[in-house]
């Protein structure tokens, strides 16, 4: 009994880890960081790069898939977010890190579809040979990288959740990357600069 209990909690404990928070990969980008430009490619095949948006103040590198429950749970928020402050000079950019041999409901067909039927309003772009998420050091999807242009380069602002609630929008209490973004607008300190990212595990 005392096996069948002790290989319970070990199957449980497996399980809960590929939804729970992150600590940045080796390597990954902190707070106060330049962050590298990148050339992906898009759903509707062209490449695209941060350097594209000229008028942009900053950006809302968020890496998510059309798999991961979490990431569906906040579709519409991340649609909301670029709606939002896209006009504003800080657009969602969206970035696909999965392995889609591992992951076939992340292939870029699926991407296609999946972003058609939400109505994307941003970039969907592909990680392809997936060598930009560990740049930045994203372990999960969703996982928002808040980037602000300056003279110096994109630094980085703000790492982690979009806020406290994946469950329910009505629900949240802190609605982090907002905050962010409304700070870096106004001239002010962001509160809080890196919060846990949770999610699924990014599959390679």
């Amino acid at each position: 009994m005392k096996l069948i209990k002790t290989l319970s909690v070990f199957v449980i404990t497996l399980v809960m880890s590929a939804f729970t928070v992150s600590t940045p990969a080796s390597g990954g980008y902190e707070v106060g960081d330049i962050a590298t430009d990148f050339k992906l490619k898009n759903i509707d095949g062209k490449m695209v790069s941060l350097a594209d948006y000229k008028d942009a103040k900053g950006y809302i590198v968020i890496f998510t898939c059309n798999t991961c429950p979490y990431a569906v749970q906040y579709e519409d928020r991340i649609i909301a977010l670029d709606k939002k402050y896209a006009d504003k000079g800080f657009p969602v950019v969206a970035i696909m890190p999965n392995n889609p041999v591992v992951q076939p409901g992340d292939s870029q067909d699926a991407m296609k579809a999946r972003a058609a039927s939400k109505g994307f309003t941003f970039p969907y772009l592909f990680d392809d040979g997936q060598k930009i998420y560990p740049q930045y050091g994203a372990t999960k999807t969703p996982h928002v990288y808040l980037l602000e242009k300056t003279k110096k380069g994109n630094v980085v602002r703000y790492i982690g959740a979009i806020d406290d609630n994946y469950k329910d929008a009505e629900a949240v209490n802190t609605k982090y990357v907002e905050e962010a973004v409304d700070a870096l607008m106004n001239g002010k300190e962001i509160k809080e600069t890196k919060t846990r990212a949770i999610g699924c595990t990014i599959k390679v």
